[in-house]
């Protein structure tokens, strides 16, 4: 039986949080032993707005380190850096090519950052424009059947798709149309301090979100100073009572319970022991997480991986790459 192809990556811009882990990292552990997969930290889409080098270099690394740290195993996945296959950079001009003004205007993530950039007096970096494209390369060149995303991920693979679709009609049929992969439970985990919001590691307040790399005490207090919703019943319903049903969520995820069962086990107890619980529930998860990282990071295998992964995705892509060209009319060598 032929094993379906999973492609996801993850920016090198900021600190991975506990909502990587949960909404990424821990399906991509699972997902390696099912599926053939590509899993790459994508530093290219990291420079769309401007980065301090040792820091993205440090970042990078870490990030990588992280995924192995989380259980994925270089000899079940593929792990690499984006960088490291010039095929993406070629690729996402192509497609770059392919798309309209009109559909990257409309992607919500261009204008989410373009207003904040506007607010700011601050010139809208062109990365940001066409930075769907690259992203629609990355999952196109590995013919991948299916990509993990969030929610606020659907829209830029809606795109990718057109553009297959586009490529082709226009060339003849060549690239895979990828579906979405979403988890029932756990696709978004949403901030400490605002459960309207995406747990993010570019939120300006450190107590919005839990670093994996927290210290176990910093853990415990961003915990307990997680907003809840007025009274002190432990129900999961997202609608009415979002700050809590969040924690749940957190909770089911990290202890591997359903939320049925963290509702019986939390019937009749208030926020302050519920919250206590979740802590160490995320402490006691993270710890080997964390262990394992620093092996990682003292070892020098992380470097060794990464050339290995990088070699089979490069492998992987230049077919891609080379049939798109050549359907193009491209004179290849």
């Amino acid at each position: 039986m032929v094993r379906k192809r999973v492609l996801s990556g993850i920016q090198p811009s900021g600190q991975l949080t506990l909502g990587n882990y949960l909404g990424a990292l821990k399906n991509f552990v699972r997902l390696q032993d099912t599926h053939d997969c590509f899993f790459m930290v994508v530093d290219l889409h990291a420079i769309t707005l401007p980065q301090d080098p040792e820091k993205l270099r440090e970042q990078t690394e870490s990030v990588a380190a992280l995924f192995l740290a989380a259980g994925i195993d270089p000899d079940k996945a593929n792990v690499f850096l984006q960088s490291h296959v010039p095929a993406h950079a070629e690729l996402g001009w192509i497609m770059t090519t392919l798309a309209y003004m009109g559909e990257l205007e409309r992607m919500t993530q261009f204008k989410d950052k373009s207003r904040e950039k506007a607010s700011a007096r601050e010139s809208v970096p062109a990365g940001l424009f066409v930075y769907p494209t690259l992203m629609a390369a990355d999952i196109l060149l590995y013919n991948a059947d299916l990509v993990p995303v969030g929610d606020d991920q659907k829209q830029h693979l809606e795109l990718t798709r057109d553009l297959a679709a586009r490529f082709n009609s226009r060339y003849g049929e060549t690239l895979k149309m990828p579906e979405p992969y979403i988890p029932e439970v756990g696709a978004r985990i949403m901030s400490l301090d605002d459960a309207s919001k995406k747990m993010s590691k570019s939120n300006p307040n450190p107590n919005s979100y839990i670093a994996l790399l927290d210290e176990p005490d910093v853990i415990r207090r961003k915990i307990m100073r997680a907003v809840t919703d007025s009274g002190r019943d432990i129900r999961y319903a997202p609608e009415e009572k979002p700050e809590i049903s969040n924690l749940m969520t957190i909770m089911a995820l990290t202890a591997d319970m359903t939320l049925e069962e963290v509702e019986r086990r939390y019937e009749g107890v208030g926020y302050g022991t519920f919250k206590k619980d979740l802590a160490e529930a995320v402490v006691g998860r993270l710890a080997p997480l964390q262990e394992r990282y620093r092996e990682i990071r003292e070892s020098g295998e992380l470097l060794r991986v990464l050339k290995r992964g990088a070699e089979n995705a490069a492998e992987a892509a230049e077919q891609t790459l080379r049939l798109v060209k050549e359907r193009m009319g491209f004179v290849l060598p």
